[in-house]
Formats: C-alpha cells, sequence, structure tokens
C-alpha cells in the first residue's frame, strides 16, 4: 500500500511508554528540565558588639523543558530498492532538555523525483544496534508516536519501502520524514504552562520543535534472460540433424538491470533420442568437469547444470555442450 503523510497530532507526554537512552552527543539546552535553582540571601551586621546574620526567604526557580529537535539522514547517499523492500534510516534527536516523544510524519508524494515509493512500514531501533532487524525492531504504532527519548539522546527510525509502478533503473524517489514534539510546536519562546518535566512549563526552542529531511531510494532492479540456440554437424560435413549428427547447444543467460541476482543456475535436460558427448560443458569458453566438484559445473545423461551463483546486473554467461543424436 502507498502511505501518505501521516497526520500530525498534537499528544500529550503521558503517551509515551518508554524512555530511550542512546549515546548521542550532547545537545540538550543547558540544565535538566525540572531542576529546582535555589538561593537564599544572607544580610550580615554587628549589634551591641556581636555580628549578626539575617536570612532572607529562599527562592525555588524550576527550570523549564527547551523542546527542540533535530533530524537526519543516516545513508550515505541513495538507498538501493529493487525487487525487495530497501531502508531509508534516520535520527532523531532530541535536542532539548528534558525526555520528549515525537511525532513522526513521513511522506513519500515529495516533487522533484522520478516516482513515489510504496512506505510500507515505520519502525525504531529498538535493539539498538544501529541496523533494521525485521521481527526485531518495533514498529510506530498507527499514530507513529515515538518512544520518549532522553535529553541528549537519538532515536534511530527506519523507513521500509518497496516499488510502485514501473520506473526505470537509475530513477530515484526522495521520502521526507519530520519529528515534531508532540508536547507542541511553534515560534520560538512559545510557552506551553505546565506541560513541560515535574509541571514546569516547556517553552519551544530554536527549531520550533519541529525538524524535518529528506532520503531517497534509487531504482536498482535486475532481470534475467536465457537464450538458447543450436549448431549442427552431421557425419557427412553438412549441417543436418540425421542420426550421429553432433548437436552443440549455446546457452547465453544476461542479467540487465543494476542490482544482483542472486543462485542463479542454469540447467538444461539432455533431449530424448540423444546421448551427451562427456567432457564438453564449458563456461565462457573454459572446460568445466562433469562431475560435481570445485568448479561450476554437472553433467551426466540426464542433464546439465551451472551454478552461477551471485550475478551482477549487466553480465552475461555462456555455456556450451554437446549431444550426439541416437543411430
Amino acid at each position: 500500500m502507498k502511505m501518505t503523510a501521516f497526520p500530525l497530532r498534537l499528544l500529550s507526554a503521558s503517551t509515551a511508554t518508554a524512555l530511550i537512552a542512546l549515546p548521542a552527543t550532547a545537545y540538550a539546552e543547558g540544565v535538566a528540565a525540572g531542576t529546582p535553582i535555589e538561593n537564599t540571601a544572607l544580610a550580615t551586621f554587628t549589634f551591641a558588639g556581636e555580628s549578626r546574620t539575617v536570612p532572607s526567604n529562599t527562592v525555588i526557580v524550576t527550570v523549564d523543558e527547551i523542546l527542540d529537535v533535530a533530524v537526519s539522514s543516516l545513508d550515505a547517499g541513495n538507498v538501493a530498492l529493487g525487487n525487495d523492500d530497501a531502508v531509508l534510516t534516520f535520527l532523531v534527536t532530541n535536542n532539548g532538555n528534558g525526555p520528549e516523544a515525537y511525532q513522526i510524519e513521513v511522506d513519500p508524494l515529495l516533487t522533484g523525483d522520478d516516482f513515489d515509493p510504496d512506505v510500507i512500514k515505520i519502525a525504531y531501533d529498538s535493539n539498538g544496534n544501529g541496523s533494521y532487524d525485521e521481527g526485531e525492531d518495533e514498529l510506530l504504532p498507527s499514530d507513529a508516536t515515538t518512544p520518549e527519548i532522553l535529553a541528549d539522546d537519538s532515536l534511530r527510525i527506519f523507513v521500509i519501502g518497496g516499488l510502485t509502478g514501473n520506473p526505470n533503473n537509475g530513477d530515484t524517489a526522495n521520502v521526507g520524514l519530520g519529528a515534531t514534539a508532540i508536547t507542541g510546536t511553534g515560534a520560538s519562546g512559545t510557552v506551553f504552562e505546565g506541560a513541560g518535566v515535574g509541571g514546569s512549563d516547556a517553552v519551544v526552542g530554536t527549531t520550533t520543535a519541529f525538524s524535518e529531511t529528506d532520503g531517497a531510494f534509487v531504482v536498482a532492479s535486475s532481470s534475467v534472460s536465457l537464450t538458447k540456440a543450436a549448431e549442427i554437424n552431421d557425419p557427412f560435413g553438412g549441417d543436418q540433424p540425421v542420426p550421429g549428427a553432433v548437436v552443440t547447444y549455446t546457452l547465453v543467460a544476461s542479467v540487465d538491470g543494476s542490482s544482483t541476482v542472486e543462485g542463479l543456475t542454469i540447467t538444461d535436460p539432455v533431449p530424448d533420442d540423444t546421448t551427451y558427448s562427456n567432457g564438453t560443458l564449458t563456461l565462457d569458453g573454459g572446460s568445466l568437469s562433469d562431475a560435481a566438484d570445485a568448479d561450476e559445473g554437472t553433467a551426466d545423461a540426464n542433464a546439465i547444470s551451472v551454478d552461477l551463483g551471485t550475478v551482477s546486473g549487466g553480465t552475461s554467461y555462456t555455456i556450451t555442450f554437446q549431444v550426439t543424436i541416437d543411430d
């Protein structure tokens, strides 16, 4: 299915169910939110020959929570998207001074690219190993809200995408990801009374409590084609398919596109009423043994097989073998 941008909703901080604490560069805006700053003044004087001290009342100021966030792409370049799903990786960093959850918005419908991909699901790095693990990393809920991220910490977000339509090899698809503090967003200095840590106010910082960036998929699909030809040499020096004639089969396997295929194996049964000519199996002009050994080929009276393994796009291989039409 194709997902358009997730709707942004302002949610209370109580919706977050876990705190995420991952190593990150320090960004937080100074003193931790909710920290009480206490101060008492003293007046000292001498009266009747005695030194005396009189304290003032104590003033307590509770540090407000700053709402700031930064989103960055962790992919060095465009991520190859072929026949299987691919993953874009983003980093959401809490630049504020208190724990905060973020509403994630993913937009696969950006302009200026070649096609719009499917967004299949969105997950976060719940096991903290830095890469997406299918079936292990937690999917974001339907409202796309992250767990709370502690001040100074970051959370990796994975966008898993797939091909849609019929794009060409090399076509790109831009995907945007934005994160909004669920406590609120707005112009710098906007105050949300009592919404911060420990009942302090929450104040929007320089990022307006929203940040976004783009990643991109690039199409890297591949297709396999296989052609077969036969050349006949009869016992009389001609090319007639008579008993005793030798038939040389030529198979050309080609992988088109910019991606790779794995486990490519070419098999061909020995036709009825013919006999395989031992030792005639070749790959790109080089002889292959008939036995199942270290080289790529095997052959017997029933069939030939050549295991080409992992093959890059734009690559082709030529296989030949011979049979004799039975007398």
